[in-house]
């Protein structure tokens, strides 16, 4: 046991030389001089003078205080051991002192880790400004990811797993391919089963064919996960089928035991399952061990392939050299005017084409097919269009001169659709305009490698603002949440656009009631306890997260 604990490297215990009180107690325990022998005379025996009898009296009740103080505070309070956030995250928590080895033991290695926020320093901003660029308050919440001992005994067990294995279909964009990902690993181990690499379909929308070697770094995501699943690059022979069925009819917000009841027997007789359409499937709430398994996959296992991650922070670098900047994702693409049922706010030639689209497409609209344009925009499911992000930036209190990347697709009518933002907002940049000739060659046409570049770039910037909700928009939250909580503003379109179109409303009255409406969600911490719809990859408070002082948390865990 001692020797496992020296060989623990922690960086919040470092090495000191001998106490003076453990000299000073040496004197009592080390064997006696033999230099005269009058000792082997009486048998050996030594006799110690009342003083020293004393000393070692109160020596032994101090040790036997200390241990008894150490055994009391293992026993009543968690211990949350995390890094400054310019170094690797340690991250095992542990309300247990029977976890402490299992804790210490395992390191996981560290996230994606964006630039430092710029702030707002400059003497020569305005009041509105400066609280524009203020960054939210952490509330001392950082990243904590401690398992249990009975997951880290059955991890231990699945990772050696050679006998059943998992493949796994995911399709969409890149953030919904990660979600995929993160809850394919989720279900290998509810099943206990080693996971074959991801298969990445290819997009019908983009015609990206991309691999998953070609997006991910494949090594660092096995190395990461090697202590939770075993995760192989190819089934092996023995494995190898000419036909085999694909389950695809999962419903929605399934539970582990579902998964086990419906899978395990299959599994363990053909020793391979092949899942697709995993997309939102799994329970938004599951056991904590495997929350925590999720924000592992997401913010630690699901790095970037070198070559990406390496463009991505050479751009956000440029944008960060020159000041604090924001990150727009602006759903402005013809896919998401026609899915959401909007019309384009370009004119009725541009809505004519989508109209017609979305006849000739009806597959591809997505929910609320009973409501009007008018109902579904008033009701918020419409993204926010050029002129519409412009005035809701202008009111938040963004300078005009603010530098602003703008992530996401080529928007449908082209530089028209973001003349309303340009003509505010001068310092507009894309990947394409920000990239020196050549950079984005390797990545033509590889939509899921420029939308990693835009996750790059995005989560350095100071303030981040999507357009529309969806996946991006929740990846980003809780990636933003979990490296320090920058900000992030989700549009609240349903309070918004009324006052928009209501032209007795003056430009004042428009940010004060802005300002108002985003007070309270611009990245400050917010928890997912009680709320069963919100995923924990969004708010990663507080099963992925925990509030520290001195190294402890409050007893989320």
């Amino acid at each position: 046991m001692a020797k496992t604990l020296r060989t623990i490297k922690n960086p919040f215990f470092t090495p000191h030389p001998p106490s003076h009180f453990l000299h000073f107690s040496l004197l009592f325990f080390s064997p006696p001089k033999r230099t005269s022998p009058r000792y082997l005379n009486h048998h050996h025996q030594t006799r110690c003078t009342p003083q020293q009898i004393f000393l070692l009296l109160v020596s032994l009740s101090l040790v036997f205080s200390g241990i008894s103080f150490l055994a009391s505070s293992l026993t009543t309070s968690s211990t949350c051991i995390v890094s400054s956030p310019s170094s690797p995250l340690g991250f095992f928590v542990s309300d247990n002192p029977r976890h402490l080895l299992t804790s210490l033991a395992v390191s996981v290695p560290s996230t994606l880790l964006p630039l430092p926020a710029r702030g707002g320093r400059s003497g020569n901003m305005t009041e509105e400004e400066r609280e524009f660029w203020k960054q939210p308050n952490g509330e001392g919440y950082k990243p904590c990811l401690g398992f249990s001992l009975s997951y880290r005994k059955k991890a231990a067990r699945v990772s050696k797993e050679k006998k059943r294995f998992l493949v796994v279909v995911v399709s969409g964009g890149l953030n919904q391919q990660r979600n995929q990902i993160v809850d394919a690993v989720v279900i290998a181990t509810i099943l206990e089963a080693a996971l074959v690499v991801p298969v990445l379909q290819v997009n019908r929308v983009w015609g990206d064919e991309s691999e998953f070697s070609d997006v991910f770094d494949v090594e660092h995501f096995k190395k990461t996960l090697r202590s939770d699943v075993r995760v192989v690059s190819s089934l092996p022979s023995t494995h190898l089928m000419s036909r085999q069925t694909i389950e695809n009819q999962i419903p929605w917000d399934v539970s582990p035991v579902w998964i086990r009841a419906k899978f395990f027997k299959q599994l363990n007789e053909e020793g391979l399952l092949v899942l697709k359409g995993l997309d939102s499937r799994l329970a938004k709430n599951l056991p904590l061990d495997l929350q925590k398994l999720r924000c592992k996959v997401a913010f630690h296992a699901l790095r970037f392939r070198g070559p990406i991650e390496n463009l991505g922070n050479k751009l956000a670098r440029r944008m960060w050299i020159e000041g604090p900047y924001i990150a727009l994702h602006l759903r402005l693409e013809k896919d998401v005017w026609v899915r959401t049922g909007c019309l384009t706010g370009l004119g009725s030639e541009f809505d004519r084409i989508i109209a017609e689209t979305r006849m000739s497409q009806p597959r591809y609209l997505t929910g609320r097919l009973n409501l009007t344009y008018t109902e579904r925009r008033l009701a918020g499911l419409c993204p926010l269009n050029a002129h519409e992000i412009a005035r809701l930036l202008k009111a938040l209190g963004a300078p005009s001169n603010a530098s602003i990347y703008v992530a996401g697709g080529e928007p449908f009518g082209g530089s028209r659709a973001m003349e309303p933002l340009a003509k505010e907002f001068a310092n507009l940049v894309t990947k394409e305009t920000l990239a020196h000739k050549g950079e984005l060659l390797p990545y033509a046409n590889r939509s899921s490698a420029l939308a990693a570049i835009d996750y790059i770039v995005s989560l350095s910037s100071d303030v981040f603002l999507p357009s529309h909700g969806g996946n991006m928009a929740k990846a980003m939250q809780g990636n933003r949440a979990y490296v320090g909580h920058r900000k992030f503003i989700m549009p609240n379109k349903r309070a918004m656009l009324p006052l928009m179109e209501n032209p007795s409303v003056s430009e004042s009255e428009l940010s004060r009631v802005a300002r108002k409406l985003h007070g309270k969600s611009q990245g400050h911490p917010e928890s997912r306890r009680g709320r069963r719809d919100r995923d924990v990859l969004a708010y990663p408070v507080p099963e992925c997260m925990c509030r520290h002082g001195k190294h402890r948390s409050i007893g989320f865990f």
